[in-house]
């Protein structure tokens, strides 16, 4: 004790930081943990129900299980209060005392579910981890770590401020079996006042679909879509449609990754068609056009010399007719869209669109036909200050994280929850 005759010790209240709390003992158990025995140091209180002043009548021992400390498992033996009401005429005869330290009936204290809770939002970890560093049982911890999570998720100021918005889909639970296997995801890409870009999650919905999607924005508060000023998307009609209807004064990006990786495809199917044309059968590991198909994937500026000879000779045994190499060419000119200035990136973005559908190799017009329907969205690229969906696969792949530490998960209101959590944006990023 701090002094003579002193029920608590001054040093021992400020360690466990609980306002109205005093520790009266701290001892090592026989299972290894840390058990801190308190009181609070309330000595008068008034009956709920009539307000007459009412007198001890004794304690009972509530063990509580308090965050980790000192590296134990922490519990804490809290000597509550009973009060017996002396008015006759009141119905109330005893009452126990209450502390924000813990609600009626909980395991565990506000202090452990809040350190679990913001655990599961700053770091990779799992429930069973998080449960076993409280000595409690897997349903006990989450149980109250839901209670919380569903708390931060509901409050209204997480949707607010959204100018750039993203969306895209999600298999979150990998079968051939059902049909609520993807879901479509919404993420905040707003840039802050330094132009720095801190993607996070929004809401999961189950279903991919212009529906799913139309469905979600006309559920948000009033206001919400008043906002968003921009709105990045792949290339799926649905989604567009869905901006089209409840987004109309956003304007509508396609996603810079996705167009080149229409190129990309292009290049890989025109690689097969000519494989198959010349030698009869798939790429084997001596085939000319095989032994290239990654540096055919490569922009041009990113060749080594041996590879740019490689590249040419193999070509040359290969492609006979030169589609590949015709294919090649067209993707690099895709790629140059987004490595050029606004304006000139521009420029060429509209000769792509206009060269493309008359290109002879079927795989390049189909293509041209694409980015043709798609013109608006893929030149809002560069009224938008490059407006993409980057942000949005880097949300996915903290999805993806958090699902393959979980081993995987059977229900979608967990999962949605974990992956908000995850997902919040409070992680710190690497620059």
């Amino acid at each position: 004790m701090c002094g003579s005759g002193v029920r608590w010790c001054a040093r021992a209240d400020a360690m466990f930081d609980v306002p109205g709390m005093h520790v009266l003992d701290v001892r090592v158990d026989e299972q290894q943990r840390l058990v801190v025995t308190i009181e609070s140091d309330q000595i008068e209180h008034g009956c709920p129900r009539c307000g007459v002043l009412a007198v001890g009548h004794g304690r009972r021992c509530r063990v509580l299980h308090d965050a980790p400390s000192l590296g134990r498992v922490t519990v804490v033996r809290w000597l509550t209060r009973v009060w017996r009401c002396l008015e006759p005429g009141c119905a109330t005869t005893t009452f126990t005392e209450q502390h924000p330290i813990a609600p009626p009936r909980a395991v565990l204290t506000v202090r452990a579910v809040r350190w679990a809770t913001d655990a599961l939002s700053h770091d990779d970890t799992t429930v069973s981890a998080l449960a076993r560093h409280l000595g409690v049982a897997w349903h006990t911890a989450w149980s109250a770590i839901e209670t919380e999570a569903k708390a931060r998720v509901a409050q209204p100021e997480r949707l607010a401020g959204v100018k750039t918005l993203g969306v895209d889909e999600h298999i979150w639970r990998p079968s051939r079996v059902g049909t609520d296997r993807a879901v479509t995801i919404m993420v905040d890409l707003t840039r802050d006042q330094d132009g720095c870009l801190h993607a996070r999650l929004l809401d999961a919905v189950v279903g991919r679909s212009g529906t799913a999607y139309k469905t979600w924005l006309q559920n948000q508060p009033d206001g919400f879509t008043a906002t968003v000023e921009e709105a990045a998307l792949d290339p799926f009609r649905g989604y567009a449609n869905a901006i089209r209807d409840e987004l109309p004064d956003a304007v509508a990006v396609l996603d810079a990754f996705h167009v080149v990786r229409l190129g990309t495809q292009v290049v890989d199917e025109v690689r097969r068609r000519v494989q198959q044309d010349t030698l009869g059968h798939r790429g084997h590991k001596h085939d000319p056009l095989y032994r290239i198909r990654g540096l055919l994937r490569h922009g041009v500026e990113h060749l080594t010399e041996r590879q740019q000879a490689k590249l040419a000779r193999c070509l040359e045994a290969g492609d006979p007719d030169g589609e590949v190499n015709v294919a090649w060419q067209c993707y690099q000119q895709l790629r140059c869209i987004y490595h050029a200035s606004t304006a000139e990136g521009r420029r060429l973005a509209e000769k792509v669109i206009a060269g493309f559908p008359s290109c002879p190799i079927p795989e390049v017009a189909r293509l041209g036909r694409t980015l043709k329907a798609w013109r608006q969205q893929v030149l809002a690229y560069f009224d938008t200050s490059g407006v993409s969906n980057g942000g949005t696969e880097a949300i996915n792949l903290i999805i993806e994280k958090v699902r393959r530490l979980a081993h995987g998960f059977r229900d979608f209101t967990h999962y949605r929850l974990r992956i908000l959590l995850a997902a919040s944006g409070n992680r710190a990023y690497r620059r």
